[in-house]
């Protein structure tokens, strides 16, 4: 079996980088996605509907098409993984992690200890929270191994 691992949350580390390589040296058979992690792009992605204004109606027209991939890539994986960063609050990662609350998918947080606290509901539905991407592969090896 090959396993769907969907990336999701903070776009400004190279942790996705990490565990893809990390899963690769360890010839995992898993195949990986992501929400658009081009900051620009994703914001834009409501302007092909109409003409736009700046503020709440592009936002919300593009979280929607972003959105369309979100939700169908969630739905498909096998397990996620959630990062939180230390420089911005991530909503997104948050809400992708409450949805795969929702929905049964298991998921695993990847953030630092300092932010414990703010994450201890995203946690205690997480099926693991790990501190480092190599950590996160670690657990893949461990689930994954036949």
């Amino acid at each position: 079996m090959t396993w769907t691992i969907y990336l999701s949350g903070e776009i400004h580390s190279d942790w996705r980088d990490q565990i893809i390589k990390g899963a690769g040296k360890l010839e995992l058979p898993v195949k990986f996605t992501s929400p658009v992690t081009d900051h620009e792009a994703s914001d834009a992605a409501g302007d092909l509907l109409k003409p736009q204004v700046p503020g709440y109606w592009r936002d919300h027209k593009s979280s929607k098409v972003n959105g369309i991939r979100t939700k169908t890539l969630l739905e498909k994986c096998d397990v996620a993984i959630v990062r939180f960063g230390d420089k911005y609050k991530q909503w997104n990662a948050a809400f992708d992690a409450g949805y795969c609350a929702a929905i049964g998918k298991p998921y695993i947080t990847l953030h630092d200890e300092d932010i414990v606290h703010p994450l201890k509901e995203v946690d205690a539905a997480a099926m693991a929270w790990a501190e480092t991407p190599a950590q996160v592969v670690e657990i893949l090896h461990y689930v994954i191994k036949d």
